[in-house]
């Protein structure tokens, strides 16, 4: 049985992040979706809790047949310890999946496989872009899993972006307008 972890901070999970877990099913038994950043919310650039990030992934995921772990990984701003507090928080794993150079640097350090995904329509497919047109009251629905947008209804998430979209947390320009 081979085990991958896949990381990101999913704010929010897209279909660009859907793709790269379905190729990465077909190399892997079981999946640990590191939740980046999980200690960070309500801000302009990770809006979203780590347990509103793990219910998108969770219920995005429910129809592949791979058993797959959701697990929050906070910040630690000290690079040459950070793969193993990564391995302290999750279920041993083989293979990591990221295409971070930093992520992939450490982990090639610290003697973890890495396999660079496939990145699927980057230009619209990434975080920052979904999250700005929440925040200008663009379609932003159909570059995530109709799960995914489900749940930013149930939490009011575009309502939050909205909110911190001019200042963030720390009263600076958030980059979103």
């Amino acid at each position: 049985m081979t085990r991958g972890f896949y990381i990101g901070r999913f704010q929010p999970f897209h279909t660009g992040h859907r793709r790269v877990i379905e190729q990465i099913a077909t190399e892997v038994d079981e999946l640990v979706v590191g939740i980046g950043s999980a200690g960070d919310s309500h801000s302009a650039r990770n809006p979203f809790t780590a347990g509103e990030r793990i219910m998108m992934i969770t219920k995005a995921l429910v129809e592949f047949d791979l058993v797959t772990y959701a697990v929050p990984i906070e910040d630690l701003e000290r690079n040459a310890v950070w793969v193993s507090h990564v391995q302290s928080m999750c279920p041993k794993f083989e293979v990591a999946y990221s295409n971070n150079p930093l992520v992939i640097r450490l982990f090639n350090e610290a003697a973890v496989e890495v396999r660079q995904p496939p990145m699927y329509d980057r230009d619209v497919l990434e975080g920052a872009e979904i999250r700005r047109r929440m925040a200008d009251g663009d379609d932003w629905e159909s570059l995530v899993p109709d799960a995914v947008a489900d749940v930013v209804a149930e939490i009011d998430g575009v309502e939050r972006i909205q909110h911190v979209a001019d200042t963030d947390a720390n009263g600076h320009d958030s980059g979103l307008r």
